[in-house]
C-alpha cells in the first residue's frame, strides 16, 4: 500500500503519561504537513483531553483492564479497529500488547510500523561497565521515524505549538486569577531515584513564595501526594495544591495558563511543554541523553546531577534502578541553583 492510499492512520501510544503527551507535537506536525490524513489514537481514555485541539485526530479507548484484556481481548480490540476503516498502524509503544496487535493487523495486509526503542544502545548509556554516555535519538525523532517510514515525513521544527486554552471556572475558583506570575510546581515522580528532595524543595518554595511575585501551583496526583502539597499550601500564602480537586481536562487548560513549570523528569513536564511554557526539570538518575527532554525546550532547562560525583548516571531509563549510595544523588542540584534558573526565564518573558 502506497503513502496516497493511506487515508486513516491509527496510531498507538498507551502510556505512560510523559510518552503521550509527547505525541501531541509530532500528530500535531503530522496533522499539518499530511492535512487529508485522518488519525485514530489508541490510548487510555483519561488521556482523551490531551488531544482535543488537534485536527483530524480522534481517540479511541483501549480497556486493557477490562475488555481488552488478555489475547481474547486483544482480539476484539481489533475488530473493533478494522471496523473504522484503518489502512495503517504506527505504533509509538511497542509492547507486548501491541506486538499482538501487529500480528492481527498484518495477516489482514494492513501495514504496521513499530517504533525502534533504541533498547540496545539505552543499556550502554544506563551501564555501569563500559557505560557508552552519548546523546541518543529523542523520542520524539523516534515518533518521526515510524510516520517516515509509513510514507509521512514530517518537519517537527516548524511546529507551532499548541494555544492557551481558557481557563473553566472551576479552575479561576481554585486559582483566583491574580496579576501574578504564575509558577507550576511538580515535585513528584513515580520513583524516588527521580524525585527531588522535599527539603530541599522546600526551600524552593519558600524562597519564591517570599518575594510576594509568583503563585505557586502545585501538580501531581494519589494522596500522599496530596497531603504533601496541602502541608505547603497551608504553610505558604501564595503557594496553592491542585490535587484532587480538578479534572485532568481543567488542569490541562490551567497548565497552559503557567508563566513556568518546574518539574522532575516526569508526566506534567511534558504536559507544559506541550502549550510552549517555559519548563525546567530537575534530573537524579536518569538523564537527558535517554531523548526524553520536553518539547522545544533549551538545555540550559535541563537542571542535573552532578555525575563528577556520581559517574554512574544514568543508571536507568525511568528512574527505578539506583546502585547503592545513588540514592541522594539530586541533592547535588542546589535550590538557589534552580531560583536562578526560575528567575532568568521570567525575566525573558
Amino acid at each position: 500500500m502506497g503513502k496516497n492510499n493511506i487515508k486513516h492512520l491509527l496510531v498507538i501510544r498507551l502510556s505512560a503519561m510523559g510518552d503521550v503527551a509527547m505525541t501531541v507535537p509530532v500528530l500535531k506536525a503530522l496533522t499539518e504537513q499530511h492535512p487529508h490524513l485522518q488519525i485514530t489514537v489508541l490510548t487510555r481514555a483519561f488521556y482523551r483531553p490531551m488531544f482535543t485541539d488537534l485536527r483530524n485526530v480522534r481517540v479511541y479507548q483501549a480497556d486493557v483492564n477490562g475488555k481488552h484484556k488478555g489475547i481474547l481481548g486483544l482480539w476484539r480490540l481489533f475488530t473493533e479497529l478494522k471496523t473504522l476503516g484503518i489502512d495503517a498502524v504506527g505504533d509509538l509503544h511497542n509492547v507486548l500488547r501491541s506486538s499482538v496487535l501487529k500480528r492481527f493487523f498484518t495477516l489482514n495486509n494492513i501495514p504496521f510500523i513499530q517504533i525502534d526503542k533504541g533498547r540496545k544502545e539505552k543499556r550502554a548509556l544506563t551501564a555501569t561497565k563500559k557505560k557508552v554516555f552519548k546523546p541518543l535519538k529523542t523520542t520524539f525523532q523516534r515518533y518521526e521515524d515510524v510516520f517516515s517510514q509509513l510514507g509521512f515525513p514530517i518537519q517537527l521544527e516548524t511546529t507551532e505549538v499548541l494555544a492557551k486554552r481558557e481557563l473553566p471556572q472551576k479552575v479561576q475558583q481554585v486559582i483566583a486569577p491574580d496579576n501574578l506570575k504564575w509558577i507550576g510546581i511538580a515535585p513528584f515522580a513515580a520513583y524516588e531515584g527521580k524525585m527531588y528532595p522535599y527539603g530541599l524543595m522546600e526551600e524552593i518554595i519558600k524562597a519564591l513564595n517570599n518575594t510576594n511575585k509568583y503563585k505557586i501551583i502545585l501538580f501531581g496526583g494519589g494522596d500522599n501526594q496530596k497531603k504533601q502539597a496541602e502541608q505547603w499550601s497551608a504553610l505558604y500564602e501564595n503557594c496553592i495544591n491542585t490535587i484532587g480537586r480538578m479534572s485532568f481536562e481543567e488542569e490541562l487548560a490551567l497548565i497552559s495558563n503557567l508563566d513556568l513549570m518546574l518539574s522532575m523528569d516526569s508526566g506534567n513536564g511534558h504536559l507544559a511543554a506541550m502549550f510552549n511554557i517555559p519548563t525546567i526539570t530537575l534530573w537524579g538518575i536518569t538523564h537527558p541523553y535517554a531523548g526524553f527532554s520536553p518539547f522545544n525546550q533549551a538545555s540550559d532547562n535541563n537542571l542535573l546531577s552532578d555525575r563528577n560525583k556520581f559517574p554512574f548516571i544514568p543508571t536507568s531509563i525511568y528512574g527505578n534502578k539506583a546502585p547503592k549510595g545513588y540514592e541522594n544523588v539530586m541533592s547535588t542540584i542546589l535550590p538557589e541553583t534552580v531560583i536562578s534558573r526560575i528567575t532568568s526565564l521570567l525575566q525573558m518573558k
